[in-house]
């Protein structure tokens, strides 16, 4: 594991369930408490390979899912140094999905779970990964789902599959620090939640 002075914290949930509005109340409370703080959301669609992957999940083109899958690892390889200068000068960075959104998703549709960690071995451990959980019945009534590709109910319930299977059995080690919470608790009672285990774990 690399070895930095800042704080890499994971957001990790089905499409819809609330990640984005979350990072944004604790990025707002964190500069309040006078920490450095910025936010990366993966798939970063504005460099070269986000954009195709962007194309990609508005359905406007095709893409076969192994090639798809590794563009989806590269977009976060494409970041990876910006992100180890910001630990390395101390700043907590919060990320909008990561390794594991890309490794649940495409072993959702079928590809081998062993070869879609492959891709992205090497890159950073985070510090804290935050599942937030929600049942598919729940999901598909928030505002916006089915816009793209992947929002799909039956799609999202074997997404939620994948998720528990990496978590139980794939990334063991990161067993005390991935904590799962309920989406579905008032926004601002989830977000006290999760700001207290942050100043709990002194990240």
């Amino acid at each position: 594991m690399i070895t930095t002075t800042g704080s890499l914290i994971v957001f990790e949930g089905l499409d819809r369930c609330g990640k984005t509005t979350q990072i944004e109340l604790l990025i707002k409370k964190l500069k309040e408490d006078n920490k450095k703080v910025v936010t990366f959301k993966f798939p970063a669609r504005e460099t070269t390979i986000g954009k195709m992957i962007d194309s990609y999940l508005k359905e406007s083109t095709e893409i076969e899912d192994h090639v798809i899958h590794l563009l989806f690892s590269a977009n976060r390889w494409e970041l990876i140094n910006i992100i180890k200068k910001h630990l390395n000068e101390g700043t907590t960075v919060i990320l909008d999905r990561y390794i594991y959104s890309g490794i649940a998703f495409s072993s959702a549709k079928g590809l081998d779970l062993e070869w879609c960690k492959s891709s992205d071995e090497g890159l950073i451990q985070p510090d804290l990964i935050i599942f937030l959980d929600i049942t598919i019945e729940e999901l598909v009534k928030r505002s916006g789902f089915g816009e793209e590709r992947y929002e799909k109910k039956e799609f999202q319930n074997k997404v939620r599959n994948q998720f528990t299977e990496i978590h139980k059995n794939h990334y063991s080690e990161l067993s005390k620090c991935w904590l799962i919470l309920d989406a579905t608790l008032n926004i601002n009672d989830l977000h006290h939640k999760i700001y207290e285990i942050i100043i709990k774990m002194k990240l």
